[in-house]
């Protein structure tokens, strides 16, 4: 049962009660669409004049695509421009576990007109699969210059809390109460606290690493200049600290962070209470 106010269970287009996205992923393609097109925020159809009706855009082409395979229970979203573009303005993936929790595993949300930088590649032009399979260092630095953050290709929509409020309603009208994700990066895991999640594992690594960037701390004393991500200052802002970890200034790796949000309820949590900067996280 839905708990969200205003919310009620996701029914089929016959009245049937859709508890999962293996009910969901039965339904025909159009229905699917329109149910998982409902998670795209209003303003990006609006941006781009896509019809959210019809997903199509002004040159007629069809701007969706949804990867739903019926008898599973995950679904891969993706708004393209144009067919050949590289990236997708809008990219969403989400999988069901087997405890009835929602898995948003990415949600990406992306400025087609912004500048892109090939953070995302090794020297030789290959996927590094957000660089754990080598790391493209001038390309890093022109993106933290721009003001980027690590693994971050182009500016962002800032549309993630659009995003999340209607994944958040889906998710209830599923009849789910636990969301859980893994944040890649430091400032991802800050910018879900913003929106309420508390941590499975991890909070006592965001804490300790808190207490590292103070004044004095080992981190804070690691900023010394020795790399373009290591400079002094860096301990004050959510995007400093995220690209010194990502350089690898810590002892031990960014790894086995997990983190859940029960649906219509906040954790209230803040593990960089002190940051300045604010405004750079959407």
């Amino acid at each position: 049962m839905a708990k969200l106010s205003g919310n009620a269970q996701l029914t089929s287009a016959d009245g049937r009660p859709l508890f999962s996205l293996r009910d969901v992923n039965a339904l025909p393609k159009e229905e699917k669409n329109r149910i998982y097109g409902g998670l795209i925020p209003p303003r990006l159809f609006e941006l781009f004049a896509i019809s959210p009706r019809t997903f199509r855009g002004r040159d007629g082409g069809e701007k969706l695509k949804v990867i739903a395979p019926a008898g599973l229970g995950l679904m891969r979203m993706e708004v393209r421009l144009h067919p050949d573009d590289r990236d997708a303005v809008f990219f969403l993936d989400i999988t069901e576990t087997h405890y009835r929790q929602m898995d948003l595993a990415f949600c990406i949300i992306t400025d087609p007109r912004a500048p892109r930088f090939d953070v995302d590649m090794d020297s030789a032009g290959q996927n590094n699969y957000f660089a754990t399979h080598g790391r493209n260092l001038a390309e890093e630095v022109r993106s933290m210059a721009a003001g980027l953050f690590p693994n971050q290709t182009r500016r962002g929509l800032r549309m993630f809390g659009e995003f999340f409020t209607l994944f958040e309603r889906f998710v209830d009208s599923l009849g789910m109460e636990m969301i859980v994700a893994e944040p890649l990066t430091y400032d991802n895991a800050v910018r879900y606290e913003k929106f309420g999640f508390d941590y499975l594992t991890g909070r006592r690594l965001m804490e300790a690493i808190n207490g590292w960037f103070q004044p004095g701390g080992e981190l804070t004393l690691r900023l010394d200049g020795s790399t373009p991500f290591r400079c002094p200052g860096q301990e004050k802002t959510v995007r400093g600290r995220s690209w010194a970890i990502h350089d690898g200034i810590m002892d031990e790796p960014w790894d086995d962070v997990r983190i859940y949000k029960m649906v219509g309820e906040s954790a209230g949590l803040n593990t960089f209470p002190d940051r300045e900067n604010e405004k750079e996280l959407p």
